[in-house]
């Protein structure tokens, strides 16, 4: 009897340790800006395409197809694509972007996706033919559905009807909750930046978090749209990044169990914490663009509730050794005429000194937030200073000034 009790205490035991050491791999891409090369021909139309986007369409698929073959190499379990997944929801793209990740899926990856703005039913989507670009067709929501079936919809176990949300069960303690945030049913000429989530939408959240809480599954959320401030001013100066109402939504969101929110649109590689008034956290883990400075991706593991992250840059290509500062450069060209452009049509009452000063300091703060873990001297505190006097505090105490929220950002553990 004593024999048979030890025998079954130890098979217990060592059916909890095999339990307990199992791990979930998670990749994460985002804002890829796909276009296809049959939309893409050598010409002026494409000179001009790349001069305004910094985009070369050779090195962006060169970039991809690096992270492809090391995805093959880390061989994930899950891969998550957290929108914008071609430049301008061209069709062809989106044939061409599913089958560059076919060797992925066919090695055993499950591939998730959500729309960005620039997916779905884009009134603007072009081709660039040798000097003329023209129209290219696009794909509607449902069409969105139908060719990434395979990457989330037909494993869906619920969707929204309001939305192209849905859920899909991981295993039996782990969810992903995919949240359509954009507002592809409003487009007329163009794609509209700034997202949000419907009512009709957080109401279908609300009811899956309260039920993954009564069976204590662990729910991951992925949409698009910034679900939370990543950066000072941000909501002041870069609001159509992040949901409207951001923090009342990532509030209620954290207040019914949601703890973890995948993110993209933004092109920075950020994470950052917020903490609801009734003690409750939610992290934004957002990703940066494969298609322009620094290329990150994630790689992760989730085990016993413990998600670890672990950031990778692609910083050269073949024919390219020199990618990462090339585009570094590109990014600091195309982000001067952002930002100038975006001050202006503020007509804040400021000299034009402290306008320029003022676009400095968003643009150094841009480049360094795109890569993360940024870090402050003391000219760039005095800056962010001014700033804070023209649209801030003037008596604010910036002694304990940071100029990236907690916590890291590309190299973190995190206690779900």
């Amino acid at each position: 009897m004593i024999m048979r009790k030890t025998i079954i205490l130890l098979l217990l035991i060592l059916s909890w340790s095999l339990y307990s050491q199992q791990s979930l791999k998670i990749a994460v891409i985002s804002d890829t800006h796909y276009l296809s090369s049959k939309l893409a021909k050598p010409g002026t139309a494409l000179d001009n395409f790349e001069a305004a986007t910094g985009r070369n369409i050779e090195d962006l698929h060169a970039v991809l197809h690096q992270v492809v073959s090391d995805l093959q190499t880390y061989q994930p379990d899950l891969l998550l694509i957290s929108g914008d997944i071609t430049n301008h929801g061209e069709r062809d793209s989106h044939i061409d972007f599913i089958a560059t990740l076919k060797p992925l899926a066919d090695n055993g990856t499950r591939i998730f996706v959500v729309p960005g703005n620039h997916d779905v039913n884009v009134p603007n989507s072009k081709k660039y033919d040798v000097d003329l670009s023209s129209p290219t067709a696009n794909i509607s929501a449902q069409e969105f559905t139908q060719l990434y079936a395979p990457f989330g919809y037909e494993a869906a176990t619920k969707r929204d009807t309001a939305s192209l949300s849905y859920l899909t069960e991981i295993n039996d303690t782990i969810w992903l909750l995919s949240i359509d945030s954009n507002r592809h049913k409003e487009y007329k000429t163009s794609s509209i930046s700034a997202g949000r989530i419907l009512p009709e939408t957080m109401r279908w959240t609300l009811e899956i978090l309260r039920e993954a809480k009564s069976k204590e599954i662990l729910v991951l959320g992925m949409m698009h749209h910034g679900l939370v401030e990543h950066m000072p001013y941000q909501a002041v100066f870069f609001s159509d990044y992040l949901i409207d109402d951001w923090k009342n939504s990532a509030q209620l969101l954290a207040d019914n169990g949601l703890k973890i929110m995948f993110t993209g649109h933004f092109h920075s590689n950020d994470i950052t914490l917020l903490t609801s008034p009734l003690g409750n956290r939610i992290y934004d883990i957002e990703t940066g663009s494969l298609a322009g400075y620094p290329f990150p991706y994630r790689l992760m593991t989730l085990q016993d509730n413990l998600l670890n992250i672990e950031t990778r840059f692609v910083e050269s290509i073949p024919g390219r050794p020199n990618l990462k500062e090339e585009y570094r450069q590109k990014t600091e060209q195309i982000a001067r005429r952002a930002t100038q452009a975006k001050i202006n049509s503020m007509e804040l009452p400021i000299p034009a000194d402290i306008k320029d000063a003022l676009v400095d300091l968003l643009i150094e703060m841009r480049l360094l937030h795109m890569k993360g873990d940024e870090k402050i001297d003391n000219e760039m505190l005095q800056l962010i200073q001014r700033v804070n006097n023209l649209v801030g505090d003037p008596d604010a105490d910036f002694s304990s000034f940071e100029l990236d929220f907690p916590p890291a950002d590309n190299f973190l553990e995190i206690e779900l």
